[in-house]
């Protein structure tokens, strides 16, 4: 599988996009594509004793890159030689199977929105990355990219996020809820009232598993594995959970290094410790999926590292060869709400 990669995307890029992507050709089994400035790629291999371009390994040059600066409704078209660009032509046109950046995401969305397109039908693309959850991580959809939703979009989320629970994350007849301030039916705004009765005709169906509202709180205990919100309120979520990770491990880590006797209880506690801050870690996961796009693409973080960025093209493999696309297409009539005047698909 042929994955393309933006490599002048993000903080460290390229450093870390052609590491990382090197690091995934040799341990993932996949064949990269590189997009960027061509000379800036050969440097970084050079400097790490590379004169040859390794197996499975391409590059294809683009002079210009979209910086966070740039206008992310228009950059991609004011900079047609872009990488960003550049590479969501090539995924367009079948020269990869997936697509992974961690440049700007307003960037990426319009871009990968207007030339790969939507899955015809669906509404909105929604951002879609796993969180730490007590039960091993859930699909938070969406987490920003629209931000004033219809009820008819978290219909459709909820359809996309479980389908990439099931696909993706292997997660038999994920769980799906509805964010929301409390339990009953008649919480929320009219939104989440209006979305709650629509996923309860599509759990009755058979075609979702919804198992009602839930809270933040219950959420992160791994309440569900699908967690559907309005773009405005899943952000919020997302980056409470971030800055509250974040807050416990500076405190975590003051409290163990007071002292010779907290040190020592450091120590012994060291293994759960490290596994508290690799769940915390969202490079292990790699990125966030953009799901409802016709073809896969994955927002990696800014500030990813070349082991974050490996993880994103994993991610961006196991998103390909998941099929959950095509399950979308398949699936498309349950998951709209009939025009005036026609009835309803069964």
């Amino acid at each position: 599988m042929k994955i393309i990669v933006d490599a002048m995307g993000g903080d460290n890029a390229p450093v870390s996009n052609v590491r990382g992507a090197l690091a995934a050709v040799r341990e993932l089994g996949v064949e990269v594509i590189l997009v960027g400035r061509g000379e800036e790629i050969l440097k970084v291999l050079k400097e790490d004793g590379i004169d040859d371009l390794p197996p499975g390994l391409e590059i294809v040059h683009a002079s210009e890159v979209v910086e966070m600066c740039d206008n992310p409704a228009t950059a991609f078209r004011e900079k047609k030689d872009s990488s960003l660009t550049v590479g969501l032509n090539l995924l367009k046109g079948g020269d990869g199977a997936a697509f992974v950046s961690a440049g700007s995401t307003g960037a990426l969305l319009s871009a990968a929105t207007l030339m790969v397109k939507r899955v015809r039908g669906i509404r909105r693309a929604a951002l879609a990355p796993v969180v730490p959850t007590g039960a091993g991580g859930a699909v938070l959809i969406d987490c920003g990219a629209t931000a004033e939703c219809t009820p008819e979009y978290l219909l459709q989320f909820a359809f996309m996020g479980s389908y990439y629970a099931e696909r993706v994350l292997k997660r038999p007849e994920p769980k799906v809820g509805l964010l929301n301030i409390g339990a009953e039916p008649s919480k929320g705004t009219d939104l989440q009232r209006e979305a709650h009765a629509l996923l309860t005709d599509a759990d009755k169906a058979g075609r979702i598993h919804f198992v009602g509202n839930v809270e933040a709180r219950e959420a992160v205990f791994g309440q569900v594995d699908v967690i559907v919100s309005d773009g405005y309120s899943g952000n919020i979520f997302l980056k409470t959970m971030e800055g509250t990770g974040g807050f416990m491990a500076k405190q975590l880590k003051a409290m163990f290094t007071k002292n010779l006797f907290t040190k020592l209880a450091a120590v012994l506690v060291s293994g759960g410790l490290k596994q508290f801050k690799k769940m915390m870690d969202s490079g292990e996961v790699g990125g966030t999926a953009l799901i409802g796009i016709s073809k896969p693409v994955i927002k990696a973080h800014g500030s990813s590292n070349d082991y974050a960025i490996k993880n994103a093209i994993r991610q961006a493999r196991d998103f390909a060869a998941s099929g959950m696309i095509d399950d979308l297409v398949e699936n498309i009539d349950h998951m709209r709400l009939p025009a005036a005047g026609q009835v309803e698909k069964i």
